[in-house]
């Protein structure tokens, strides 16, 4: 028996389970680009990891599974963001220019470490939980933690703005 190359069959997969994703992503969301973002981030995690998934009986089931819970992290990433303060959202560490962005950046800076440098990527470079955990390789998990705990001391440290 021949061995076929790991991405042999992915193409096809692709074709025929692309449109699908996205349908199941926007029924999810409700937001044809993330939508779309989503399938696409399913199917790279499928073609990286396709000699595995390739060879489960149902490869779709599991791309699919993939997908589910992308939106389930995408929808909550999106309400931590509403639920952020108005100021957090208008950050901007190139010119601090105005004293409560000068402020949030001395009450980053008196952070732990690990929140320090999560905070800083998440918000500076816009990193997902994943590529931060890459970056400073520790896991998922810890990096949404030291992200919750960040944002709670900055909520307490940090006067709120008035709505």
């Amino acid at each position: 028996m021949t061995q076929r190359p790991p991405a042999a069959g992915f193409e096809e997969f692709f074709r025929s389970e692309y449109t699908k994703l996205v349908a199941i992503a926007r029924g999810l969301t409700g937001n044809h680009e993330l939508a779309a973002d989503l399938a696409q981030e399913t199917l790279l995690r499928c073609h990286r990891d396709w000699a595995r998934v390739s060879a489960m009986d149902v490869p779709g089931a599991w791309a699919r599974r993939v997908l589910v819970n992308l939106a389930i992290d995408a929808q909550r990433a999106a309400a931590r963001d509403r639920r952020a303060p108005a100021w957090l959202h208008r950050v901007d560490p190139v010119t601090p220019a105005d004293p409560a962005v000068d402020g949030w950046w001395s009450a980053v800076r008196a952070l732990p470490d690990r929140q320090r440098a999560v905070v800083a990527l998440h918000y500076l470079e816009d990193r997902s939980v994943d590529d931060i955990a890459a970056v400073l390789g520790i896991a998922s998990g810890t990096v949404k933690a030291s992200l919750s705990k960040a944002r709670a001391t900055l909520a307490r440290t940090i006067p709120q703005e008035a709505s």
